[in-house]
């Protein structure tokens, strides 16, 4: 039965990126608008900052409880910028300003001083001067309304986003996929011609045993049996072929079952590096076609860095 063709990206959309960016703007009545801003970048878990204006805390706790329960992984930075427009009239707060002036009088009559207040400090004075018509109050609770009505849509925008980078990480780690299996295909196909070798070797030190003196050839057959043992061990990377087929075709699974993939994957890599370091201390100072072994092994950890690198990104 014949390999099923390796996956295209297309196949694999549901593969999410972390790195996302959604915007909307929206006015709230014809003094007021805001505009909300979600940027999204890769994580190990789901890192949530929020930047409101004050006096939005209890929708802050409502934008962290949907978001949650939204997204899984990534840096989420969500921005709210509420701006008023200048017609507003601007008024002042008659009690707080005259408790200003008759503190000021009080003082300098209490010190017999002379002076008389200033307006214009006594209006830069925090809580002095107020945006008339509509409260900041009516403002926050039709702004936290509106809100919470565009945070849905707008992480579907983002989410869209997301899954069109992961859909091009996809195509890129395919293509990488596909130089380790032709590195593990040429591995498979040079290792009888490097256990031939090997067999030639221990041939020649056979050869080269027989012709000693009976007393020391006992013991040089003991020795080269130990030596065949561990040559035969160390020349056979069968299993290492093997593996790396099947973590290969594993890692083609996960990206086309999609989900939360990116933890699944950097398992499966580090597998796949521990293989390759493996037939590369099995093939070291071997010559001939060991050499061409060597090079291939060397090949595998290259792509299997540049998978690593690509799939810190994957939700």
């Amino acid at each position: 039965m014949s390999n099923p063709p390796a996956p295209t990206p297309t196949k694999s959309a549901v593969v999410s990126s972390m790195t996302g960016f959604a915007r909307v703007a929206v006015e709230v009545n014809p003094e007021t608008s805001y505009s909300l801003t979600l940027k999204s970048v890769n994580h190990r878990f789901l890192d949530l900052h929020l930047r409101l204006p004050s006096g939005f805390d209890a929708l802050e706790i409502d934008l962290r409880r949907v978001l949650k329960d939204h997204l899984r992984r990534g840096h989420i930075e969500l921005t709210l910028s509420v701006e008023r427009s200048s017609q507003q009239r601007a008024g002042y707060n008659r009690d707080l300003a005259a408790a200003y002036v008759e503190a000021f009088q009080a003082a300098a009559q209490e010190f017999e001083l002379q002076g008389q207040p200033d307006l214009n400090v006594i209006l830069r004075m925090p809580g002095v001067l107020q945006a008339e018509a509509r409260s900041n109050g009516e403002d926050a609770e039709a702004i936290s309304t509106s809100v919470l009505a565009q945070i849905v849509p707008l992480m579907d925008s983002l989410k869209t986003m997301r899954q069109r980078e992961g859909s091009a990480l996809v195509g890129i780690l395919n293509a990488t996929l596909d130089r380790l299996g032709e590195s593990v295909k040429g591995v498979a196909a040079l290792r009888p011609e490097v256990e031939l070798h090997y067999q030639q070797r221990l041939t020649e030190r056979l050869e080269a045993a027989v012709s000693t003196e009976e007393s020391a050839l006992g013991i040089n057959r003991q020795r080269l049996l130990e030596e065949v043992a561990l040559l035969v061990e160390r020349s056979d990377v069968s299993e290492e072929v093997a593996r790396m087929e099947t973590h290969i075709q594993h890692f083609r699974d996960v990206l086309i079952a999609g989900g939360e993939a990116g933890k699944k994957l950097d398992f499966l890599l580090q597998e796949m590096n521990r293989e390759a370091n493996t037939l590369l201390s099995k093939t070291s100072g071997v010559a001939g076609k060991g050499t061409a072994i060597t090079e291939l092994g060397l090949a595998m950890k290259t792509e299997v860095e540049k998978a690593r690198e690509q799939i810190q990104n994957l939700e």
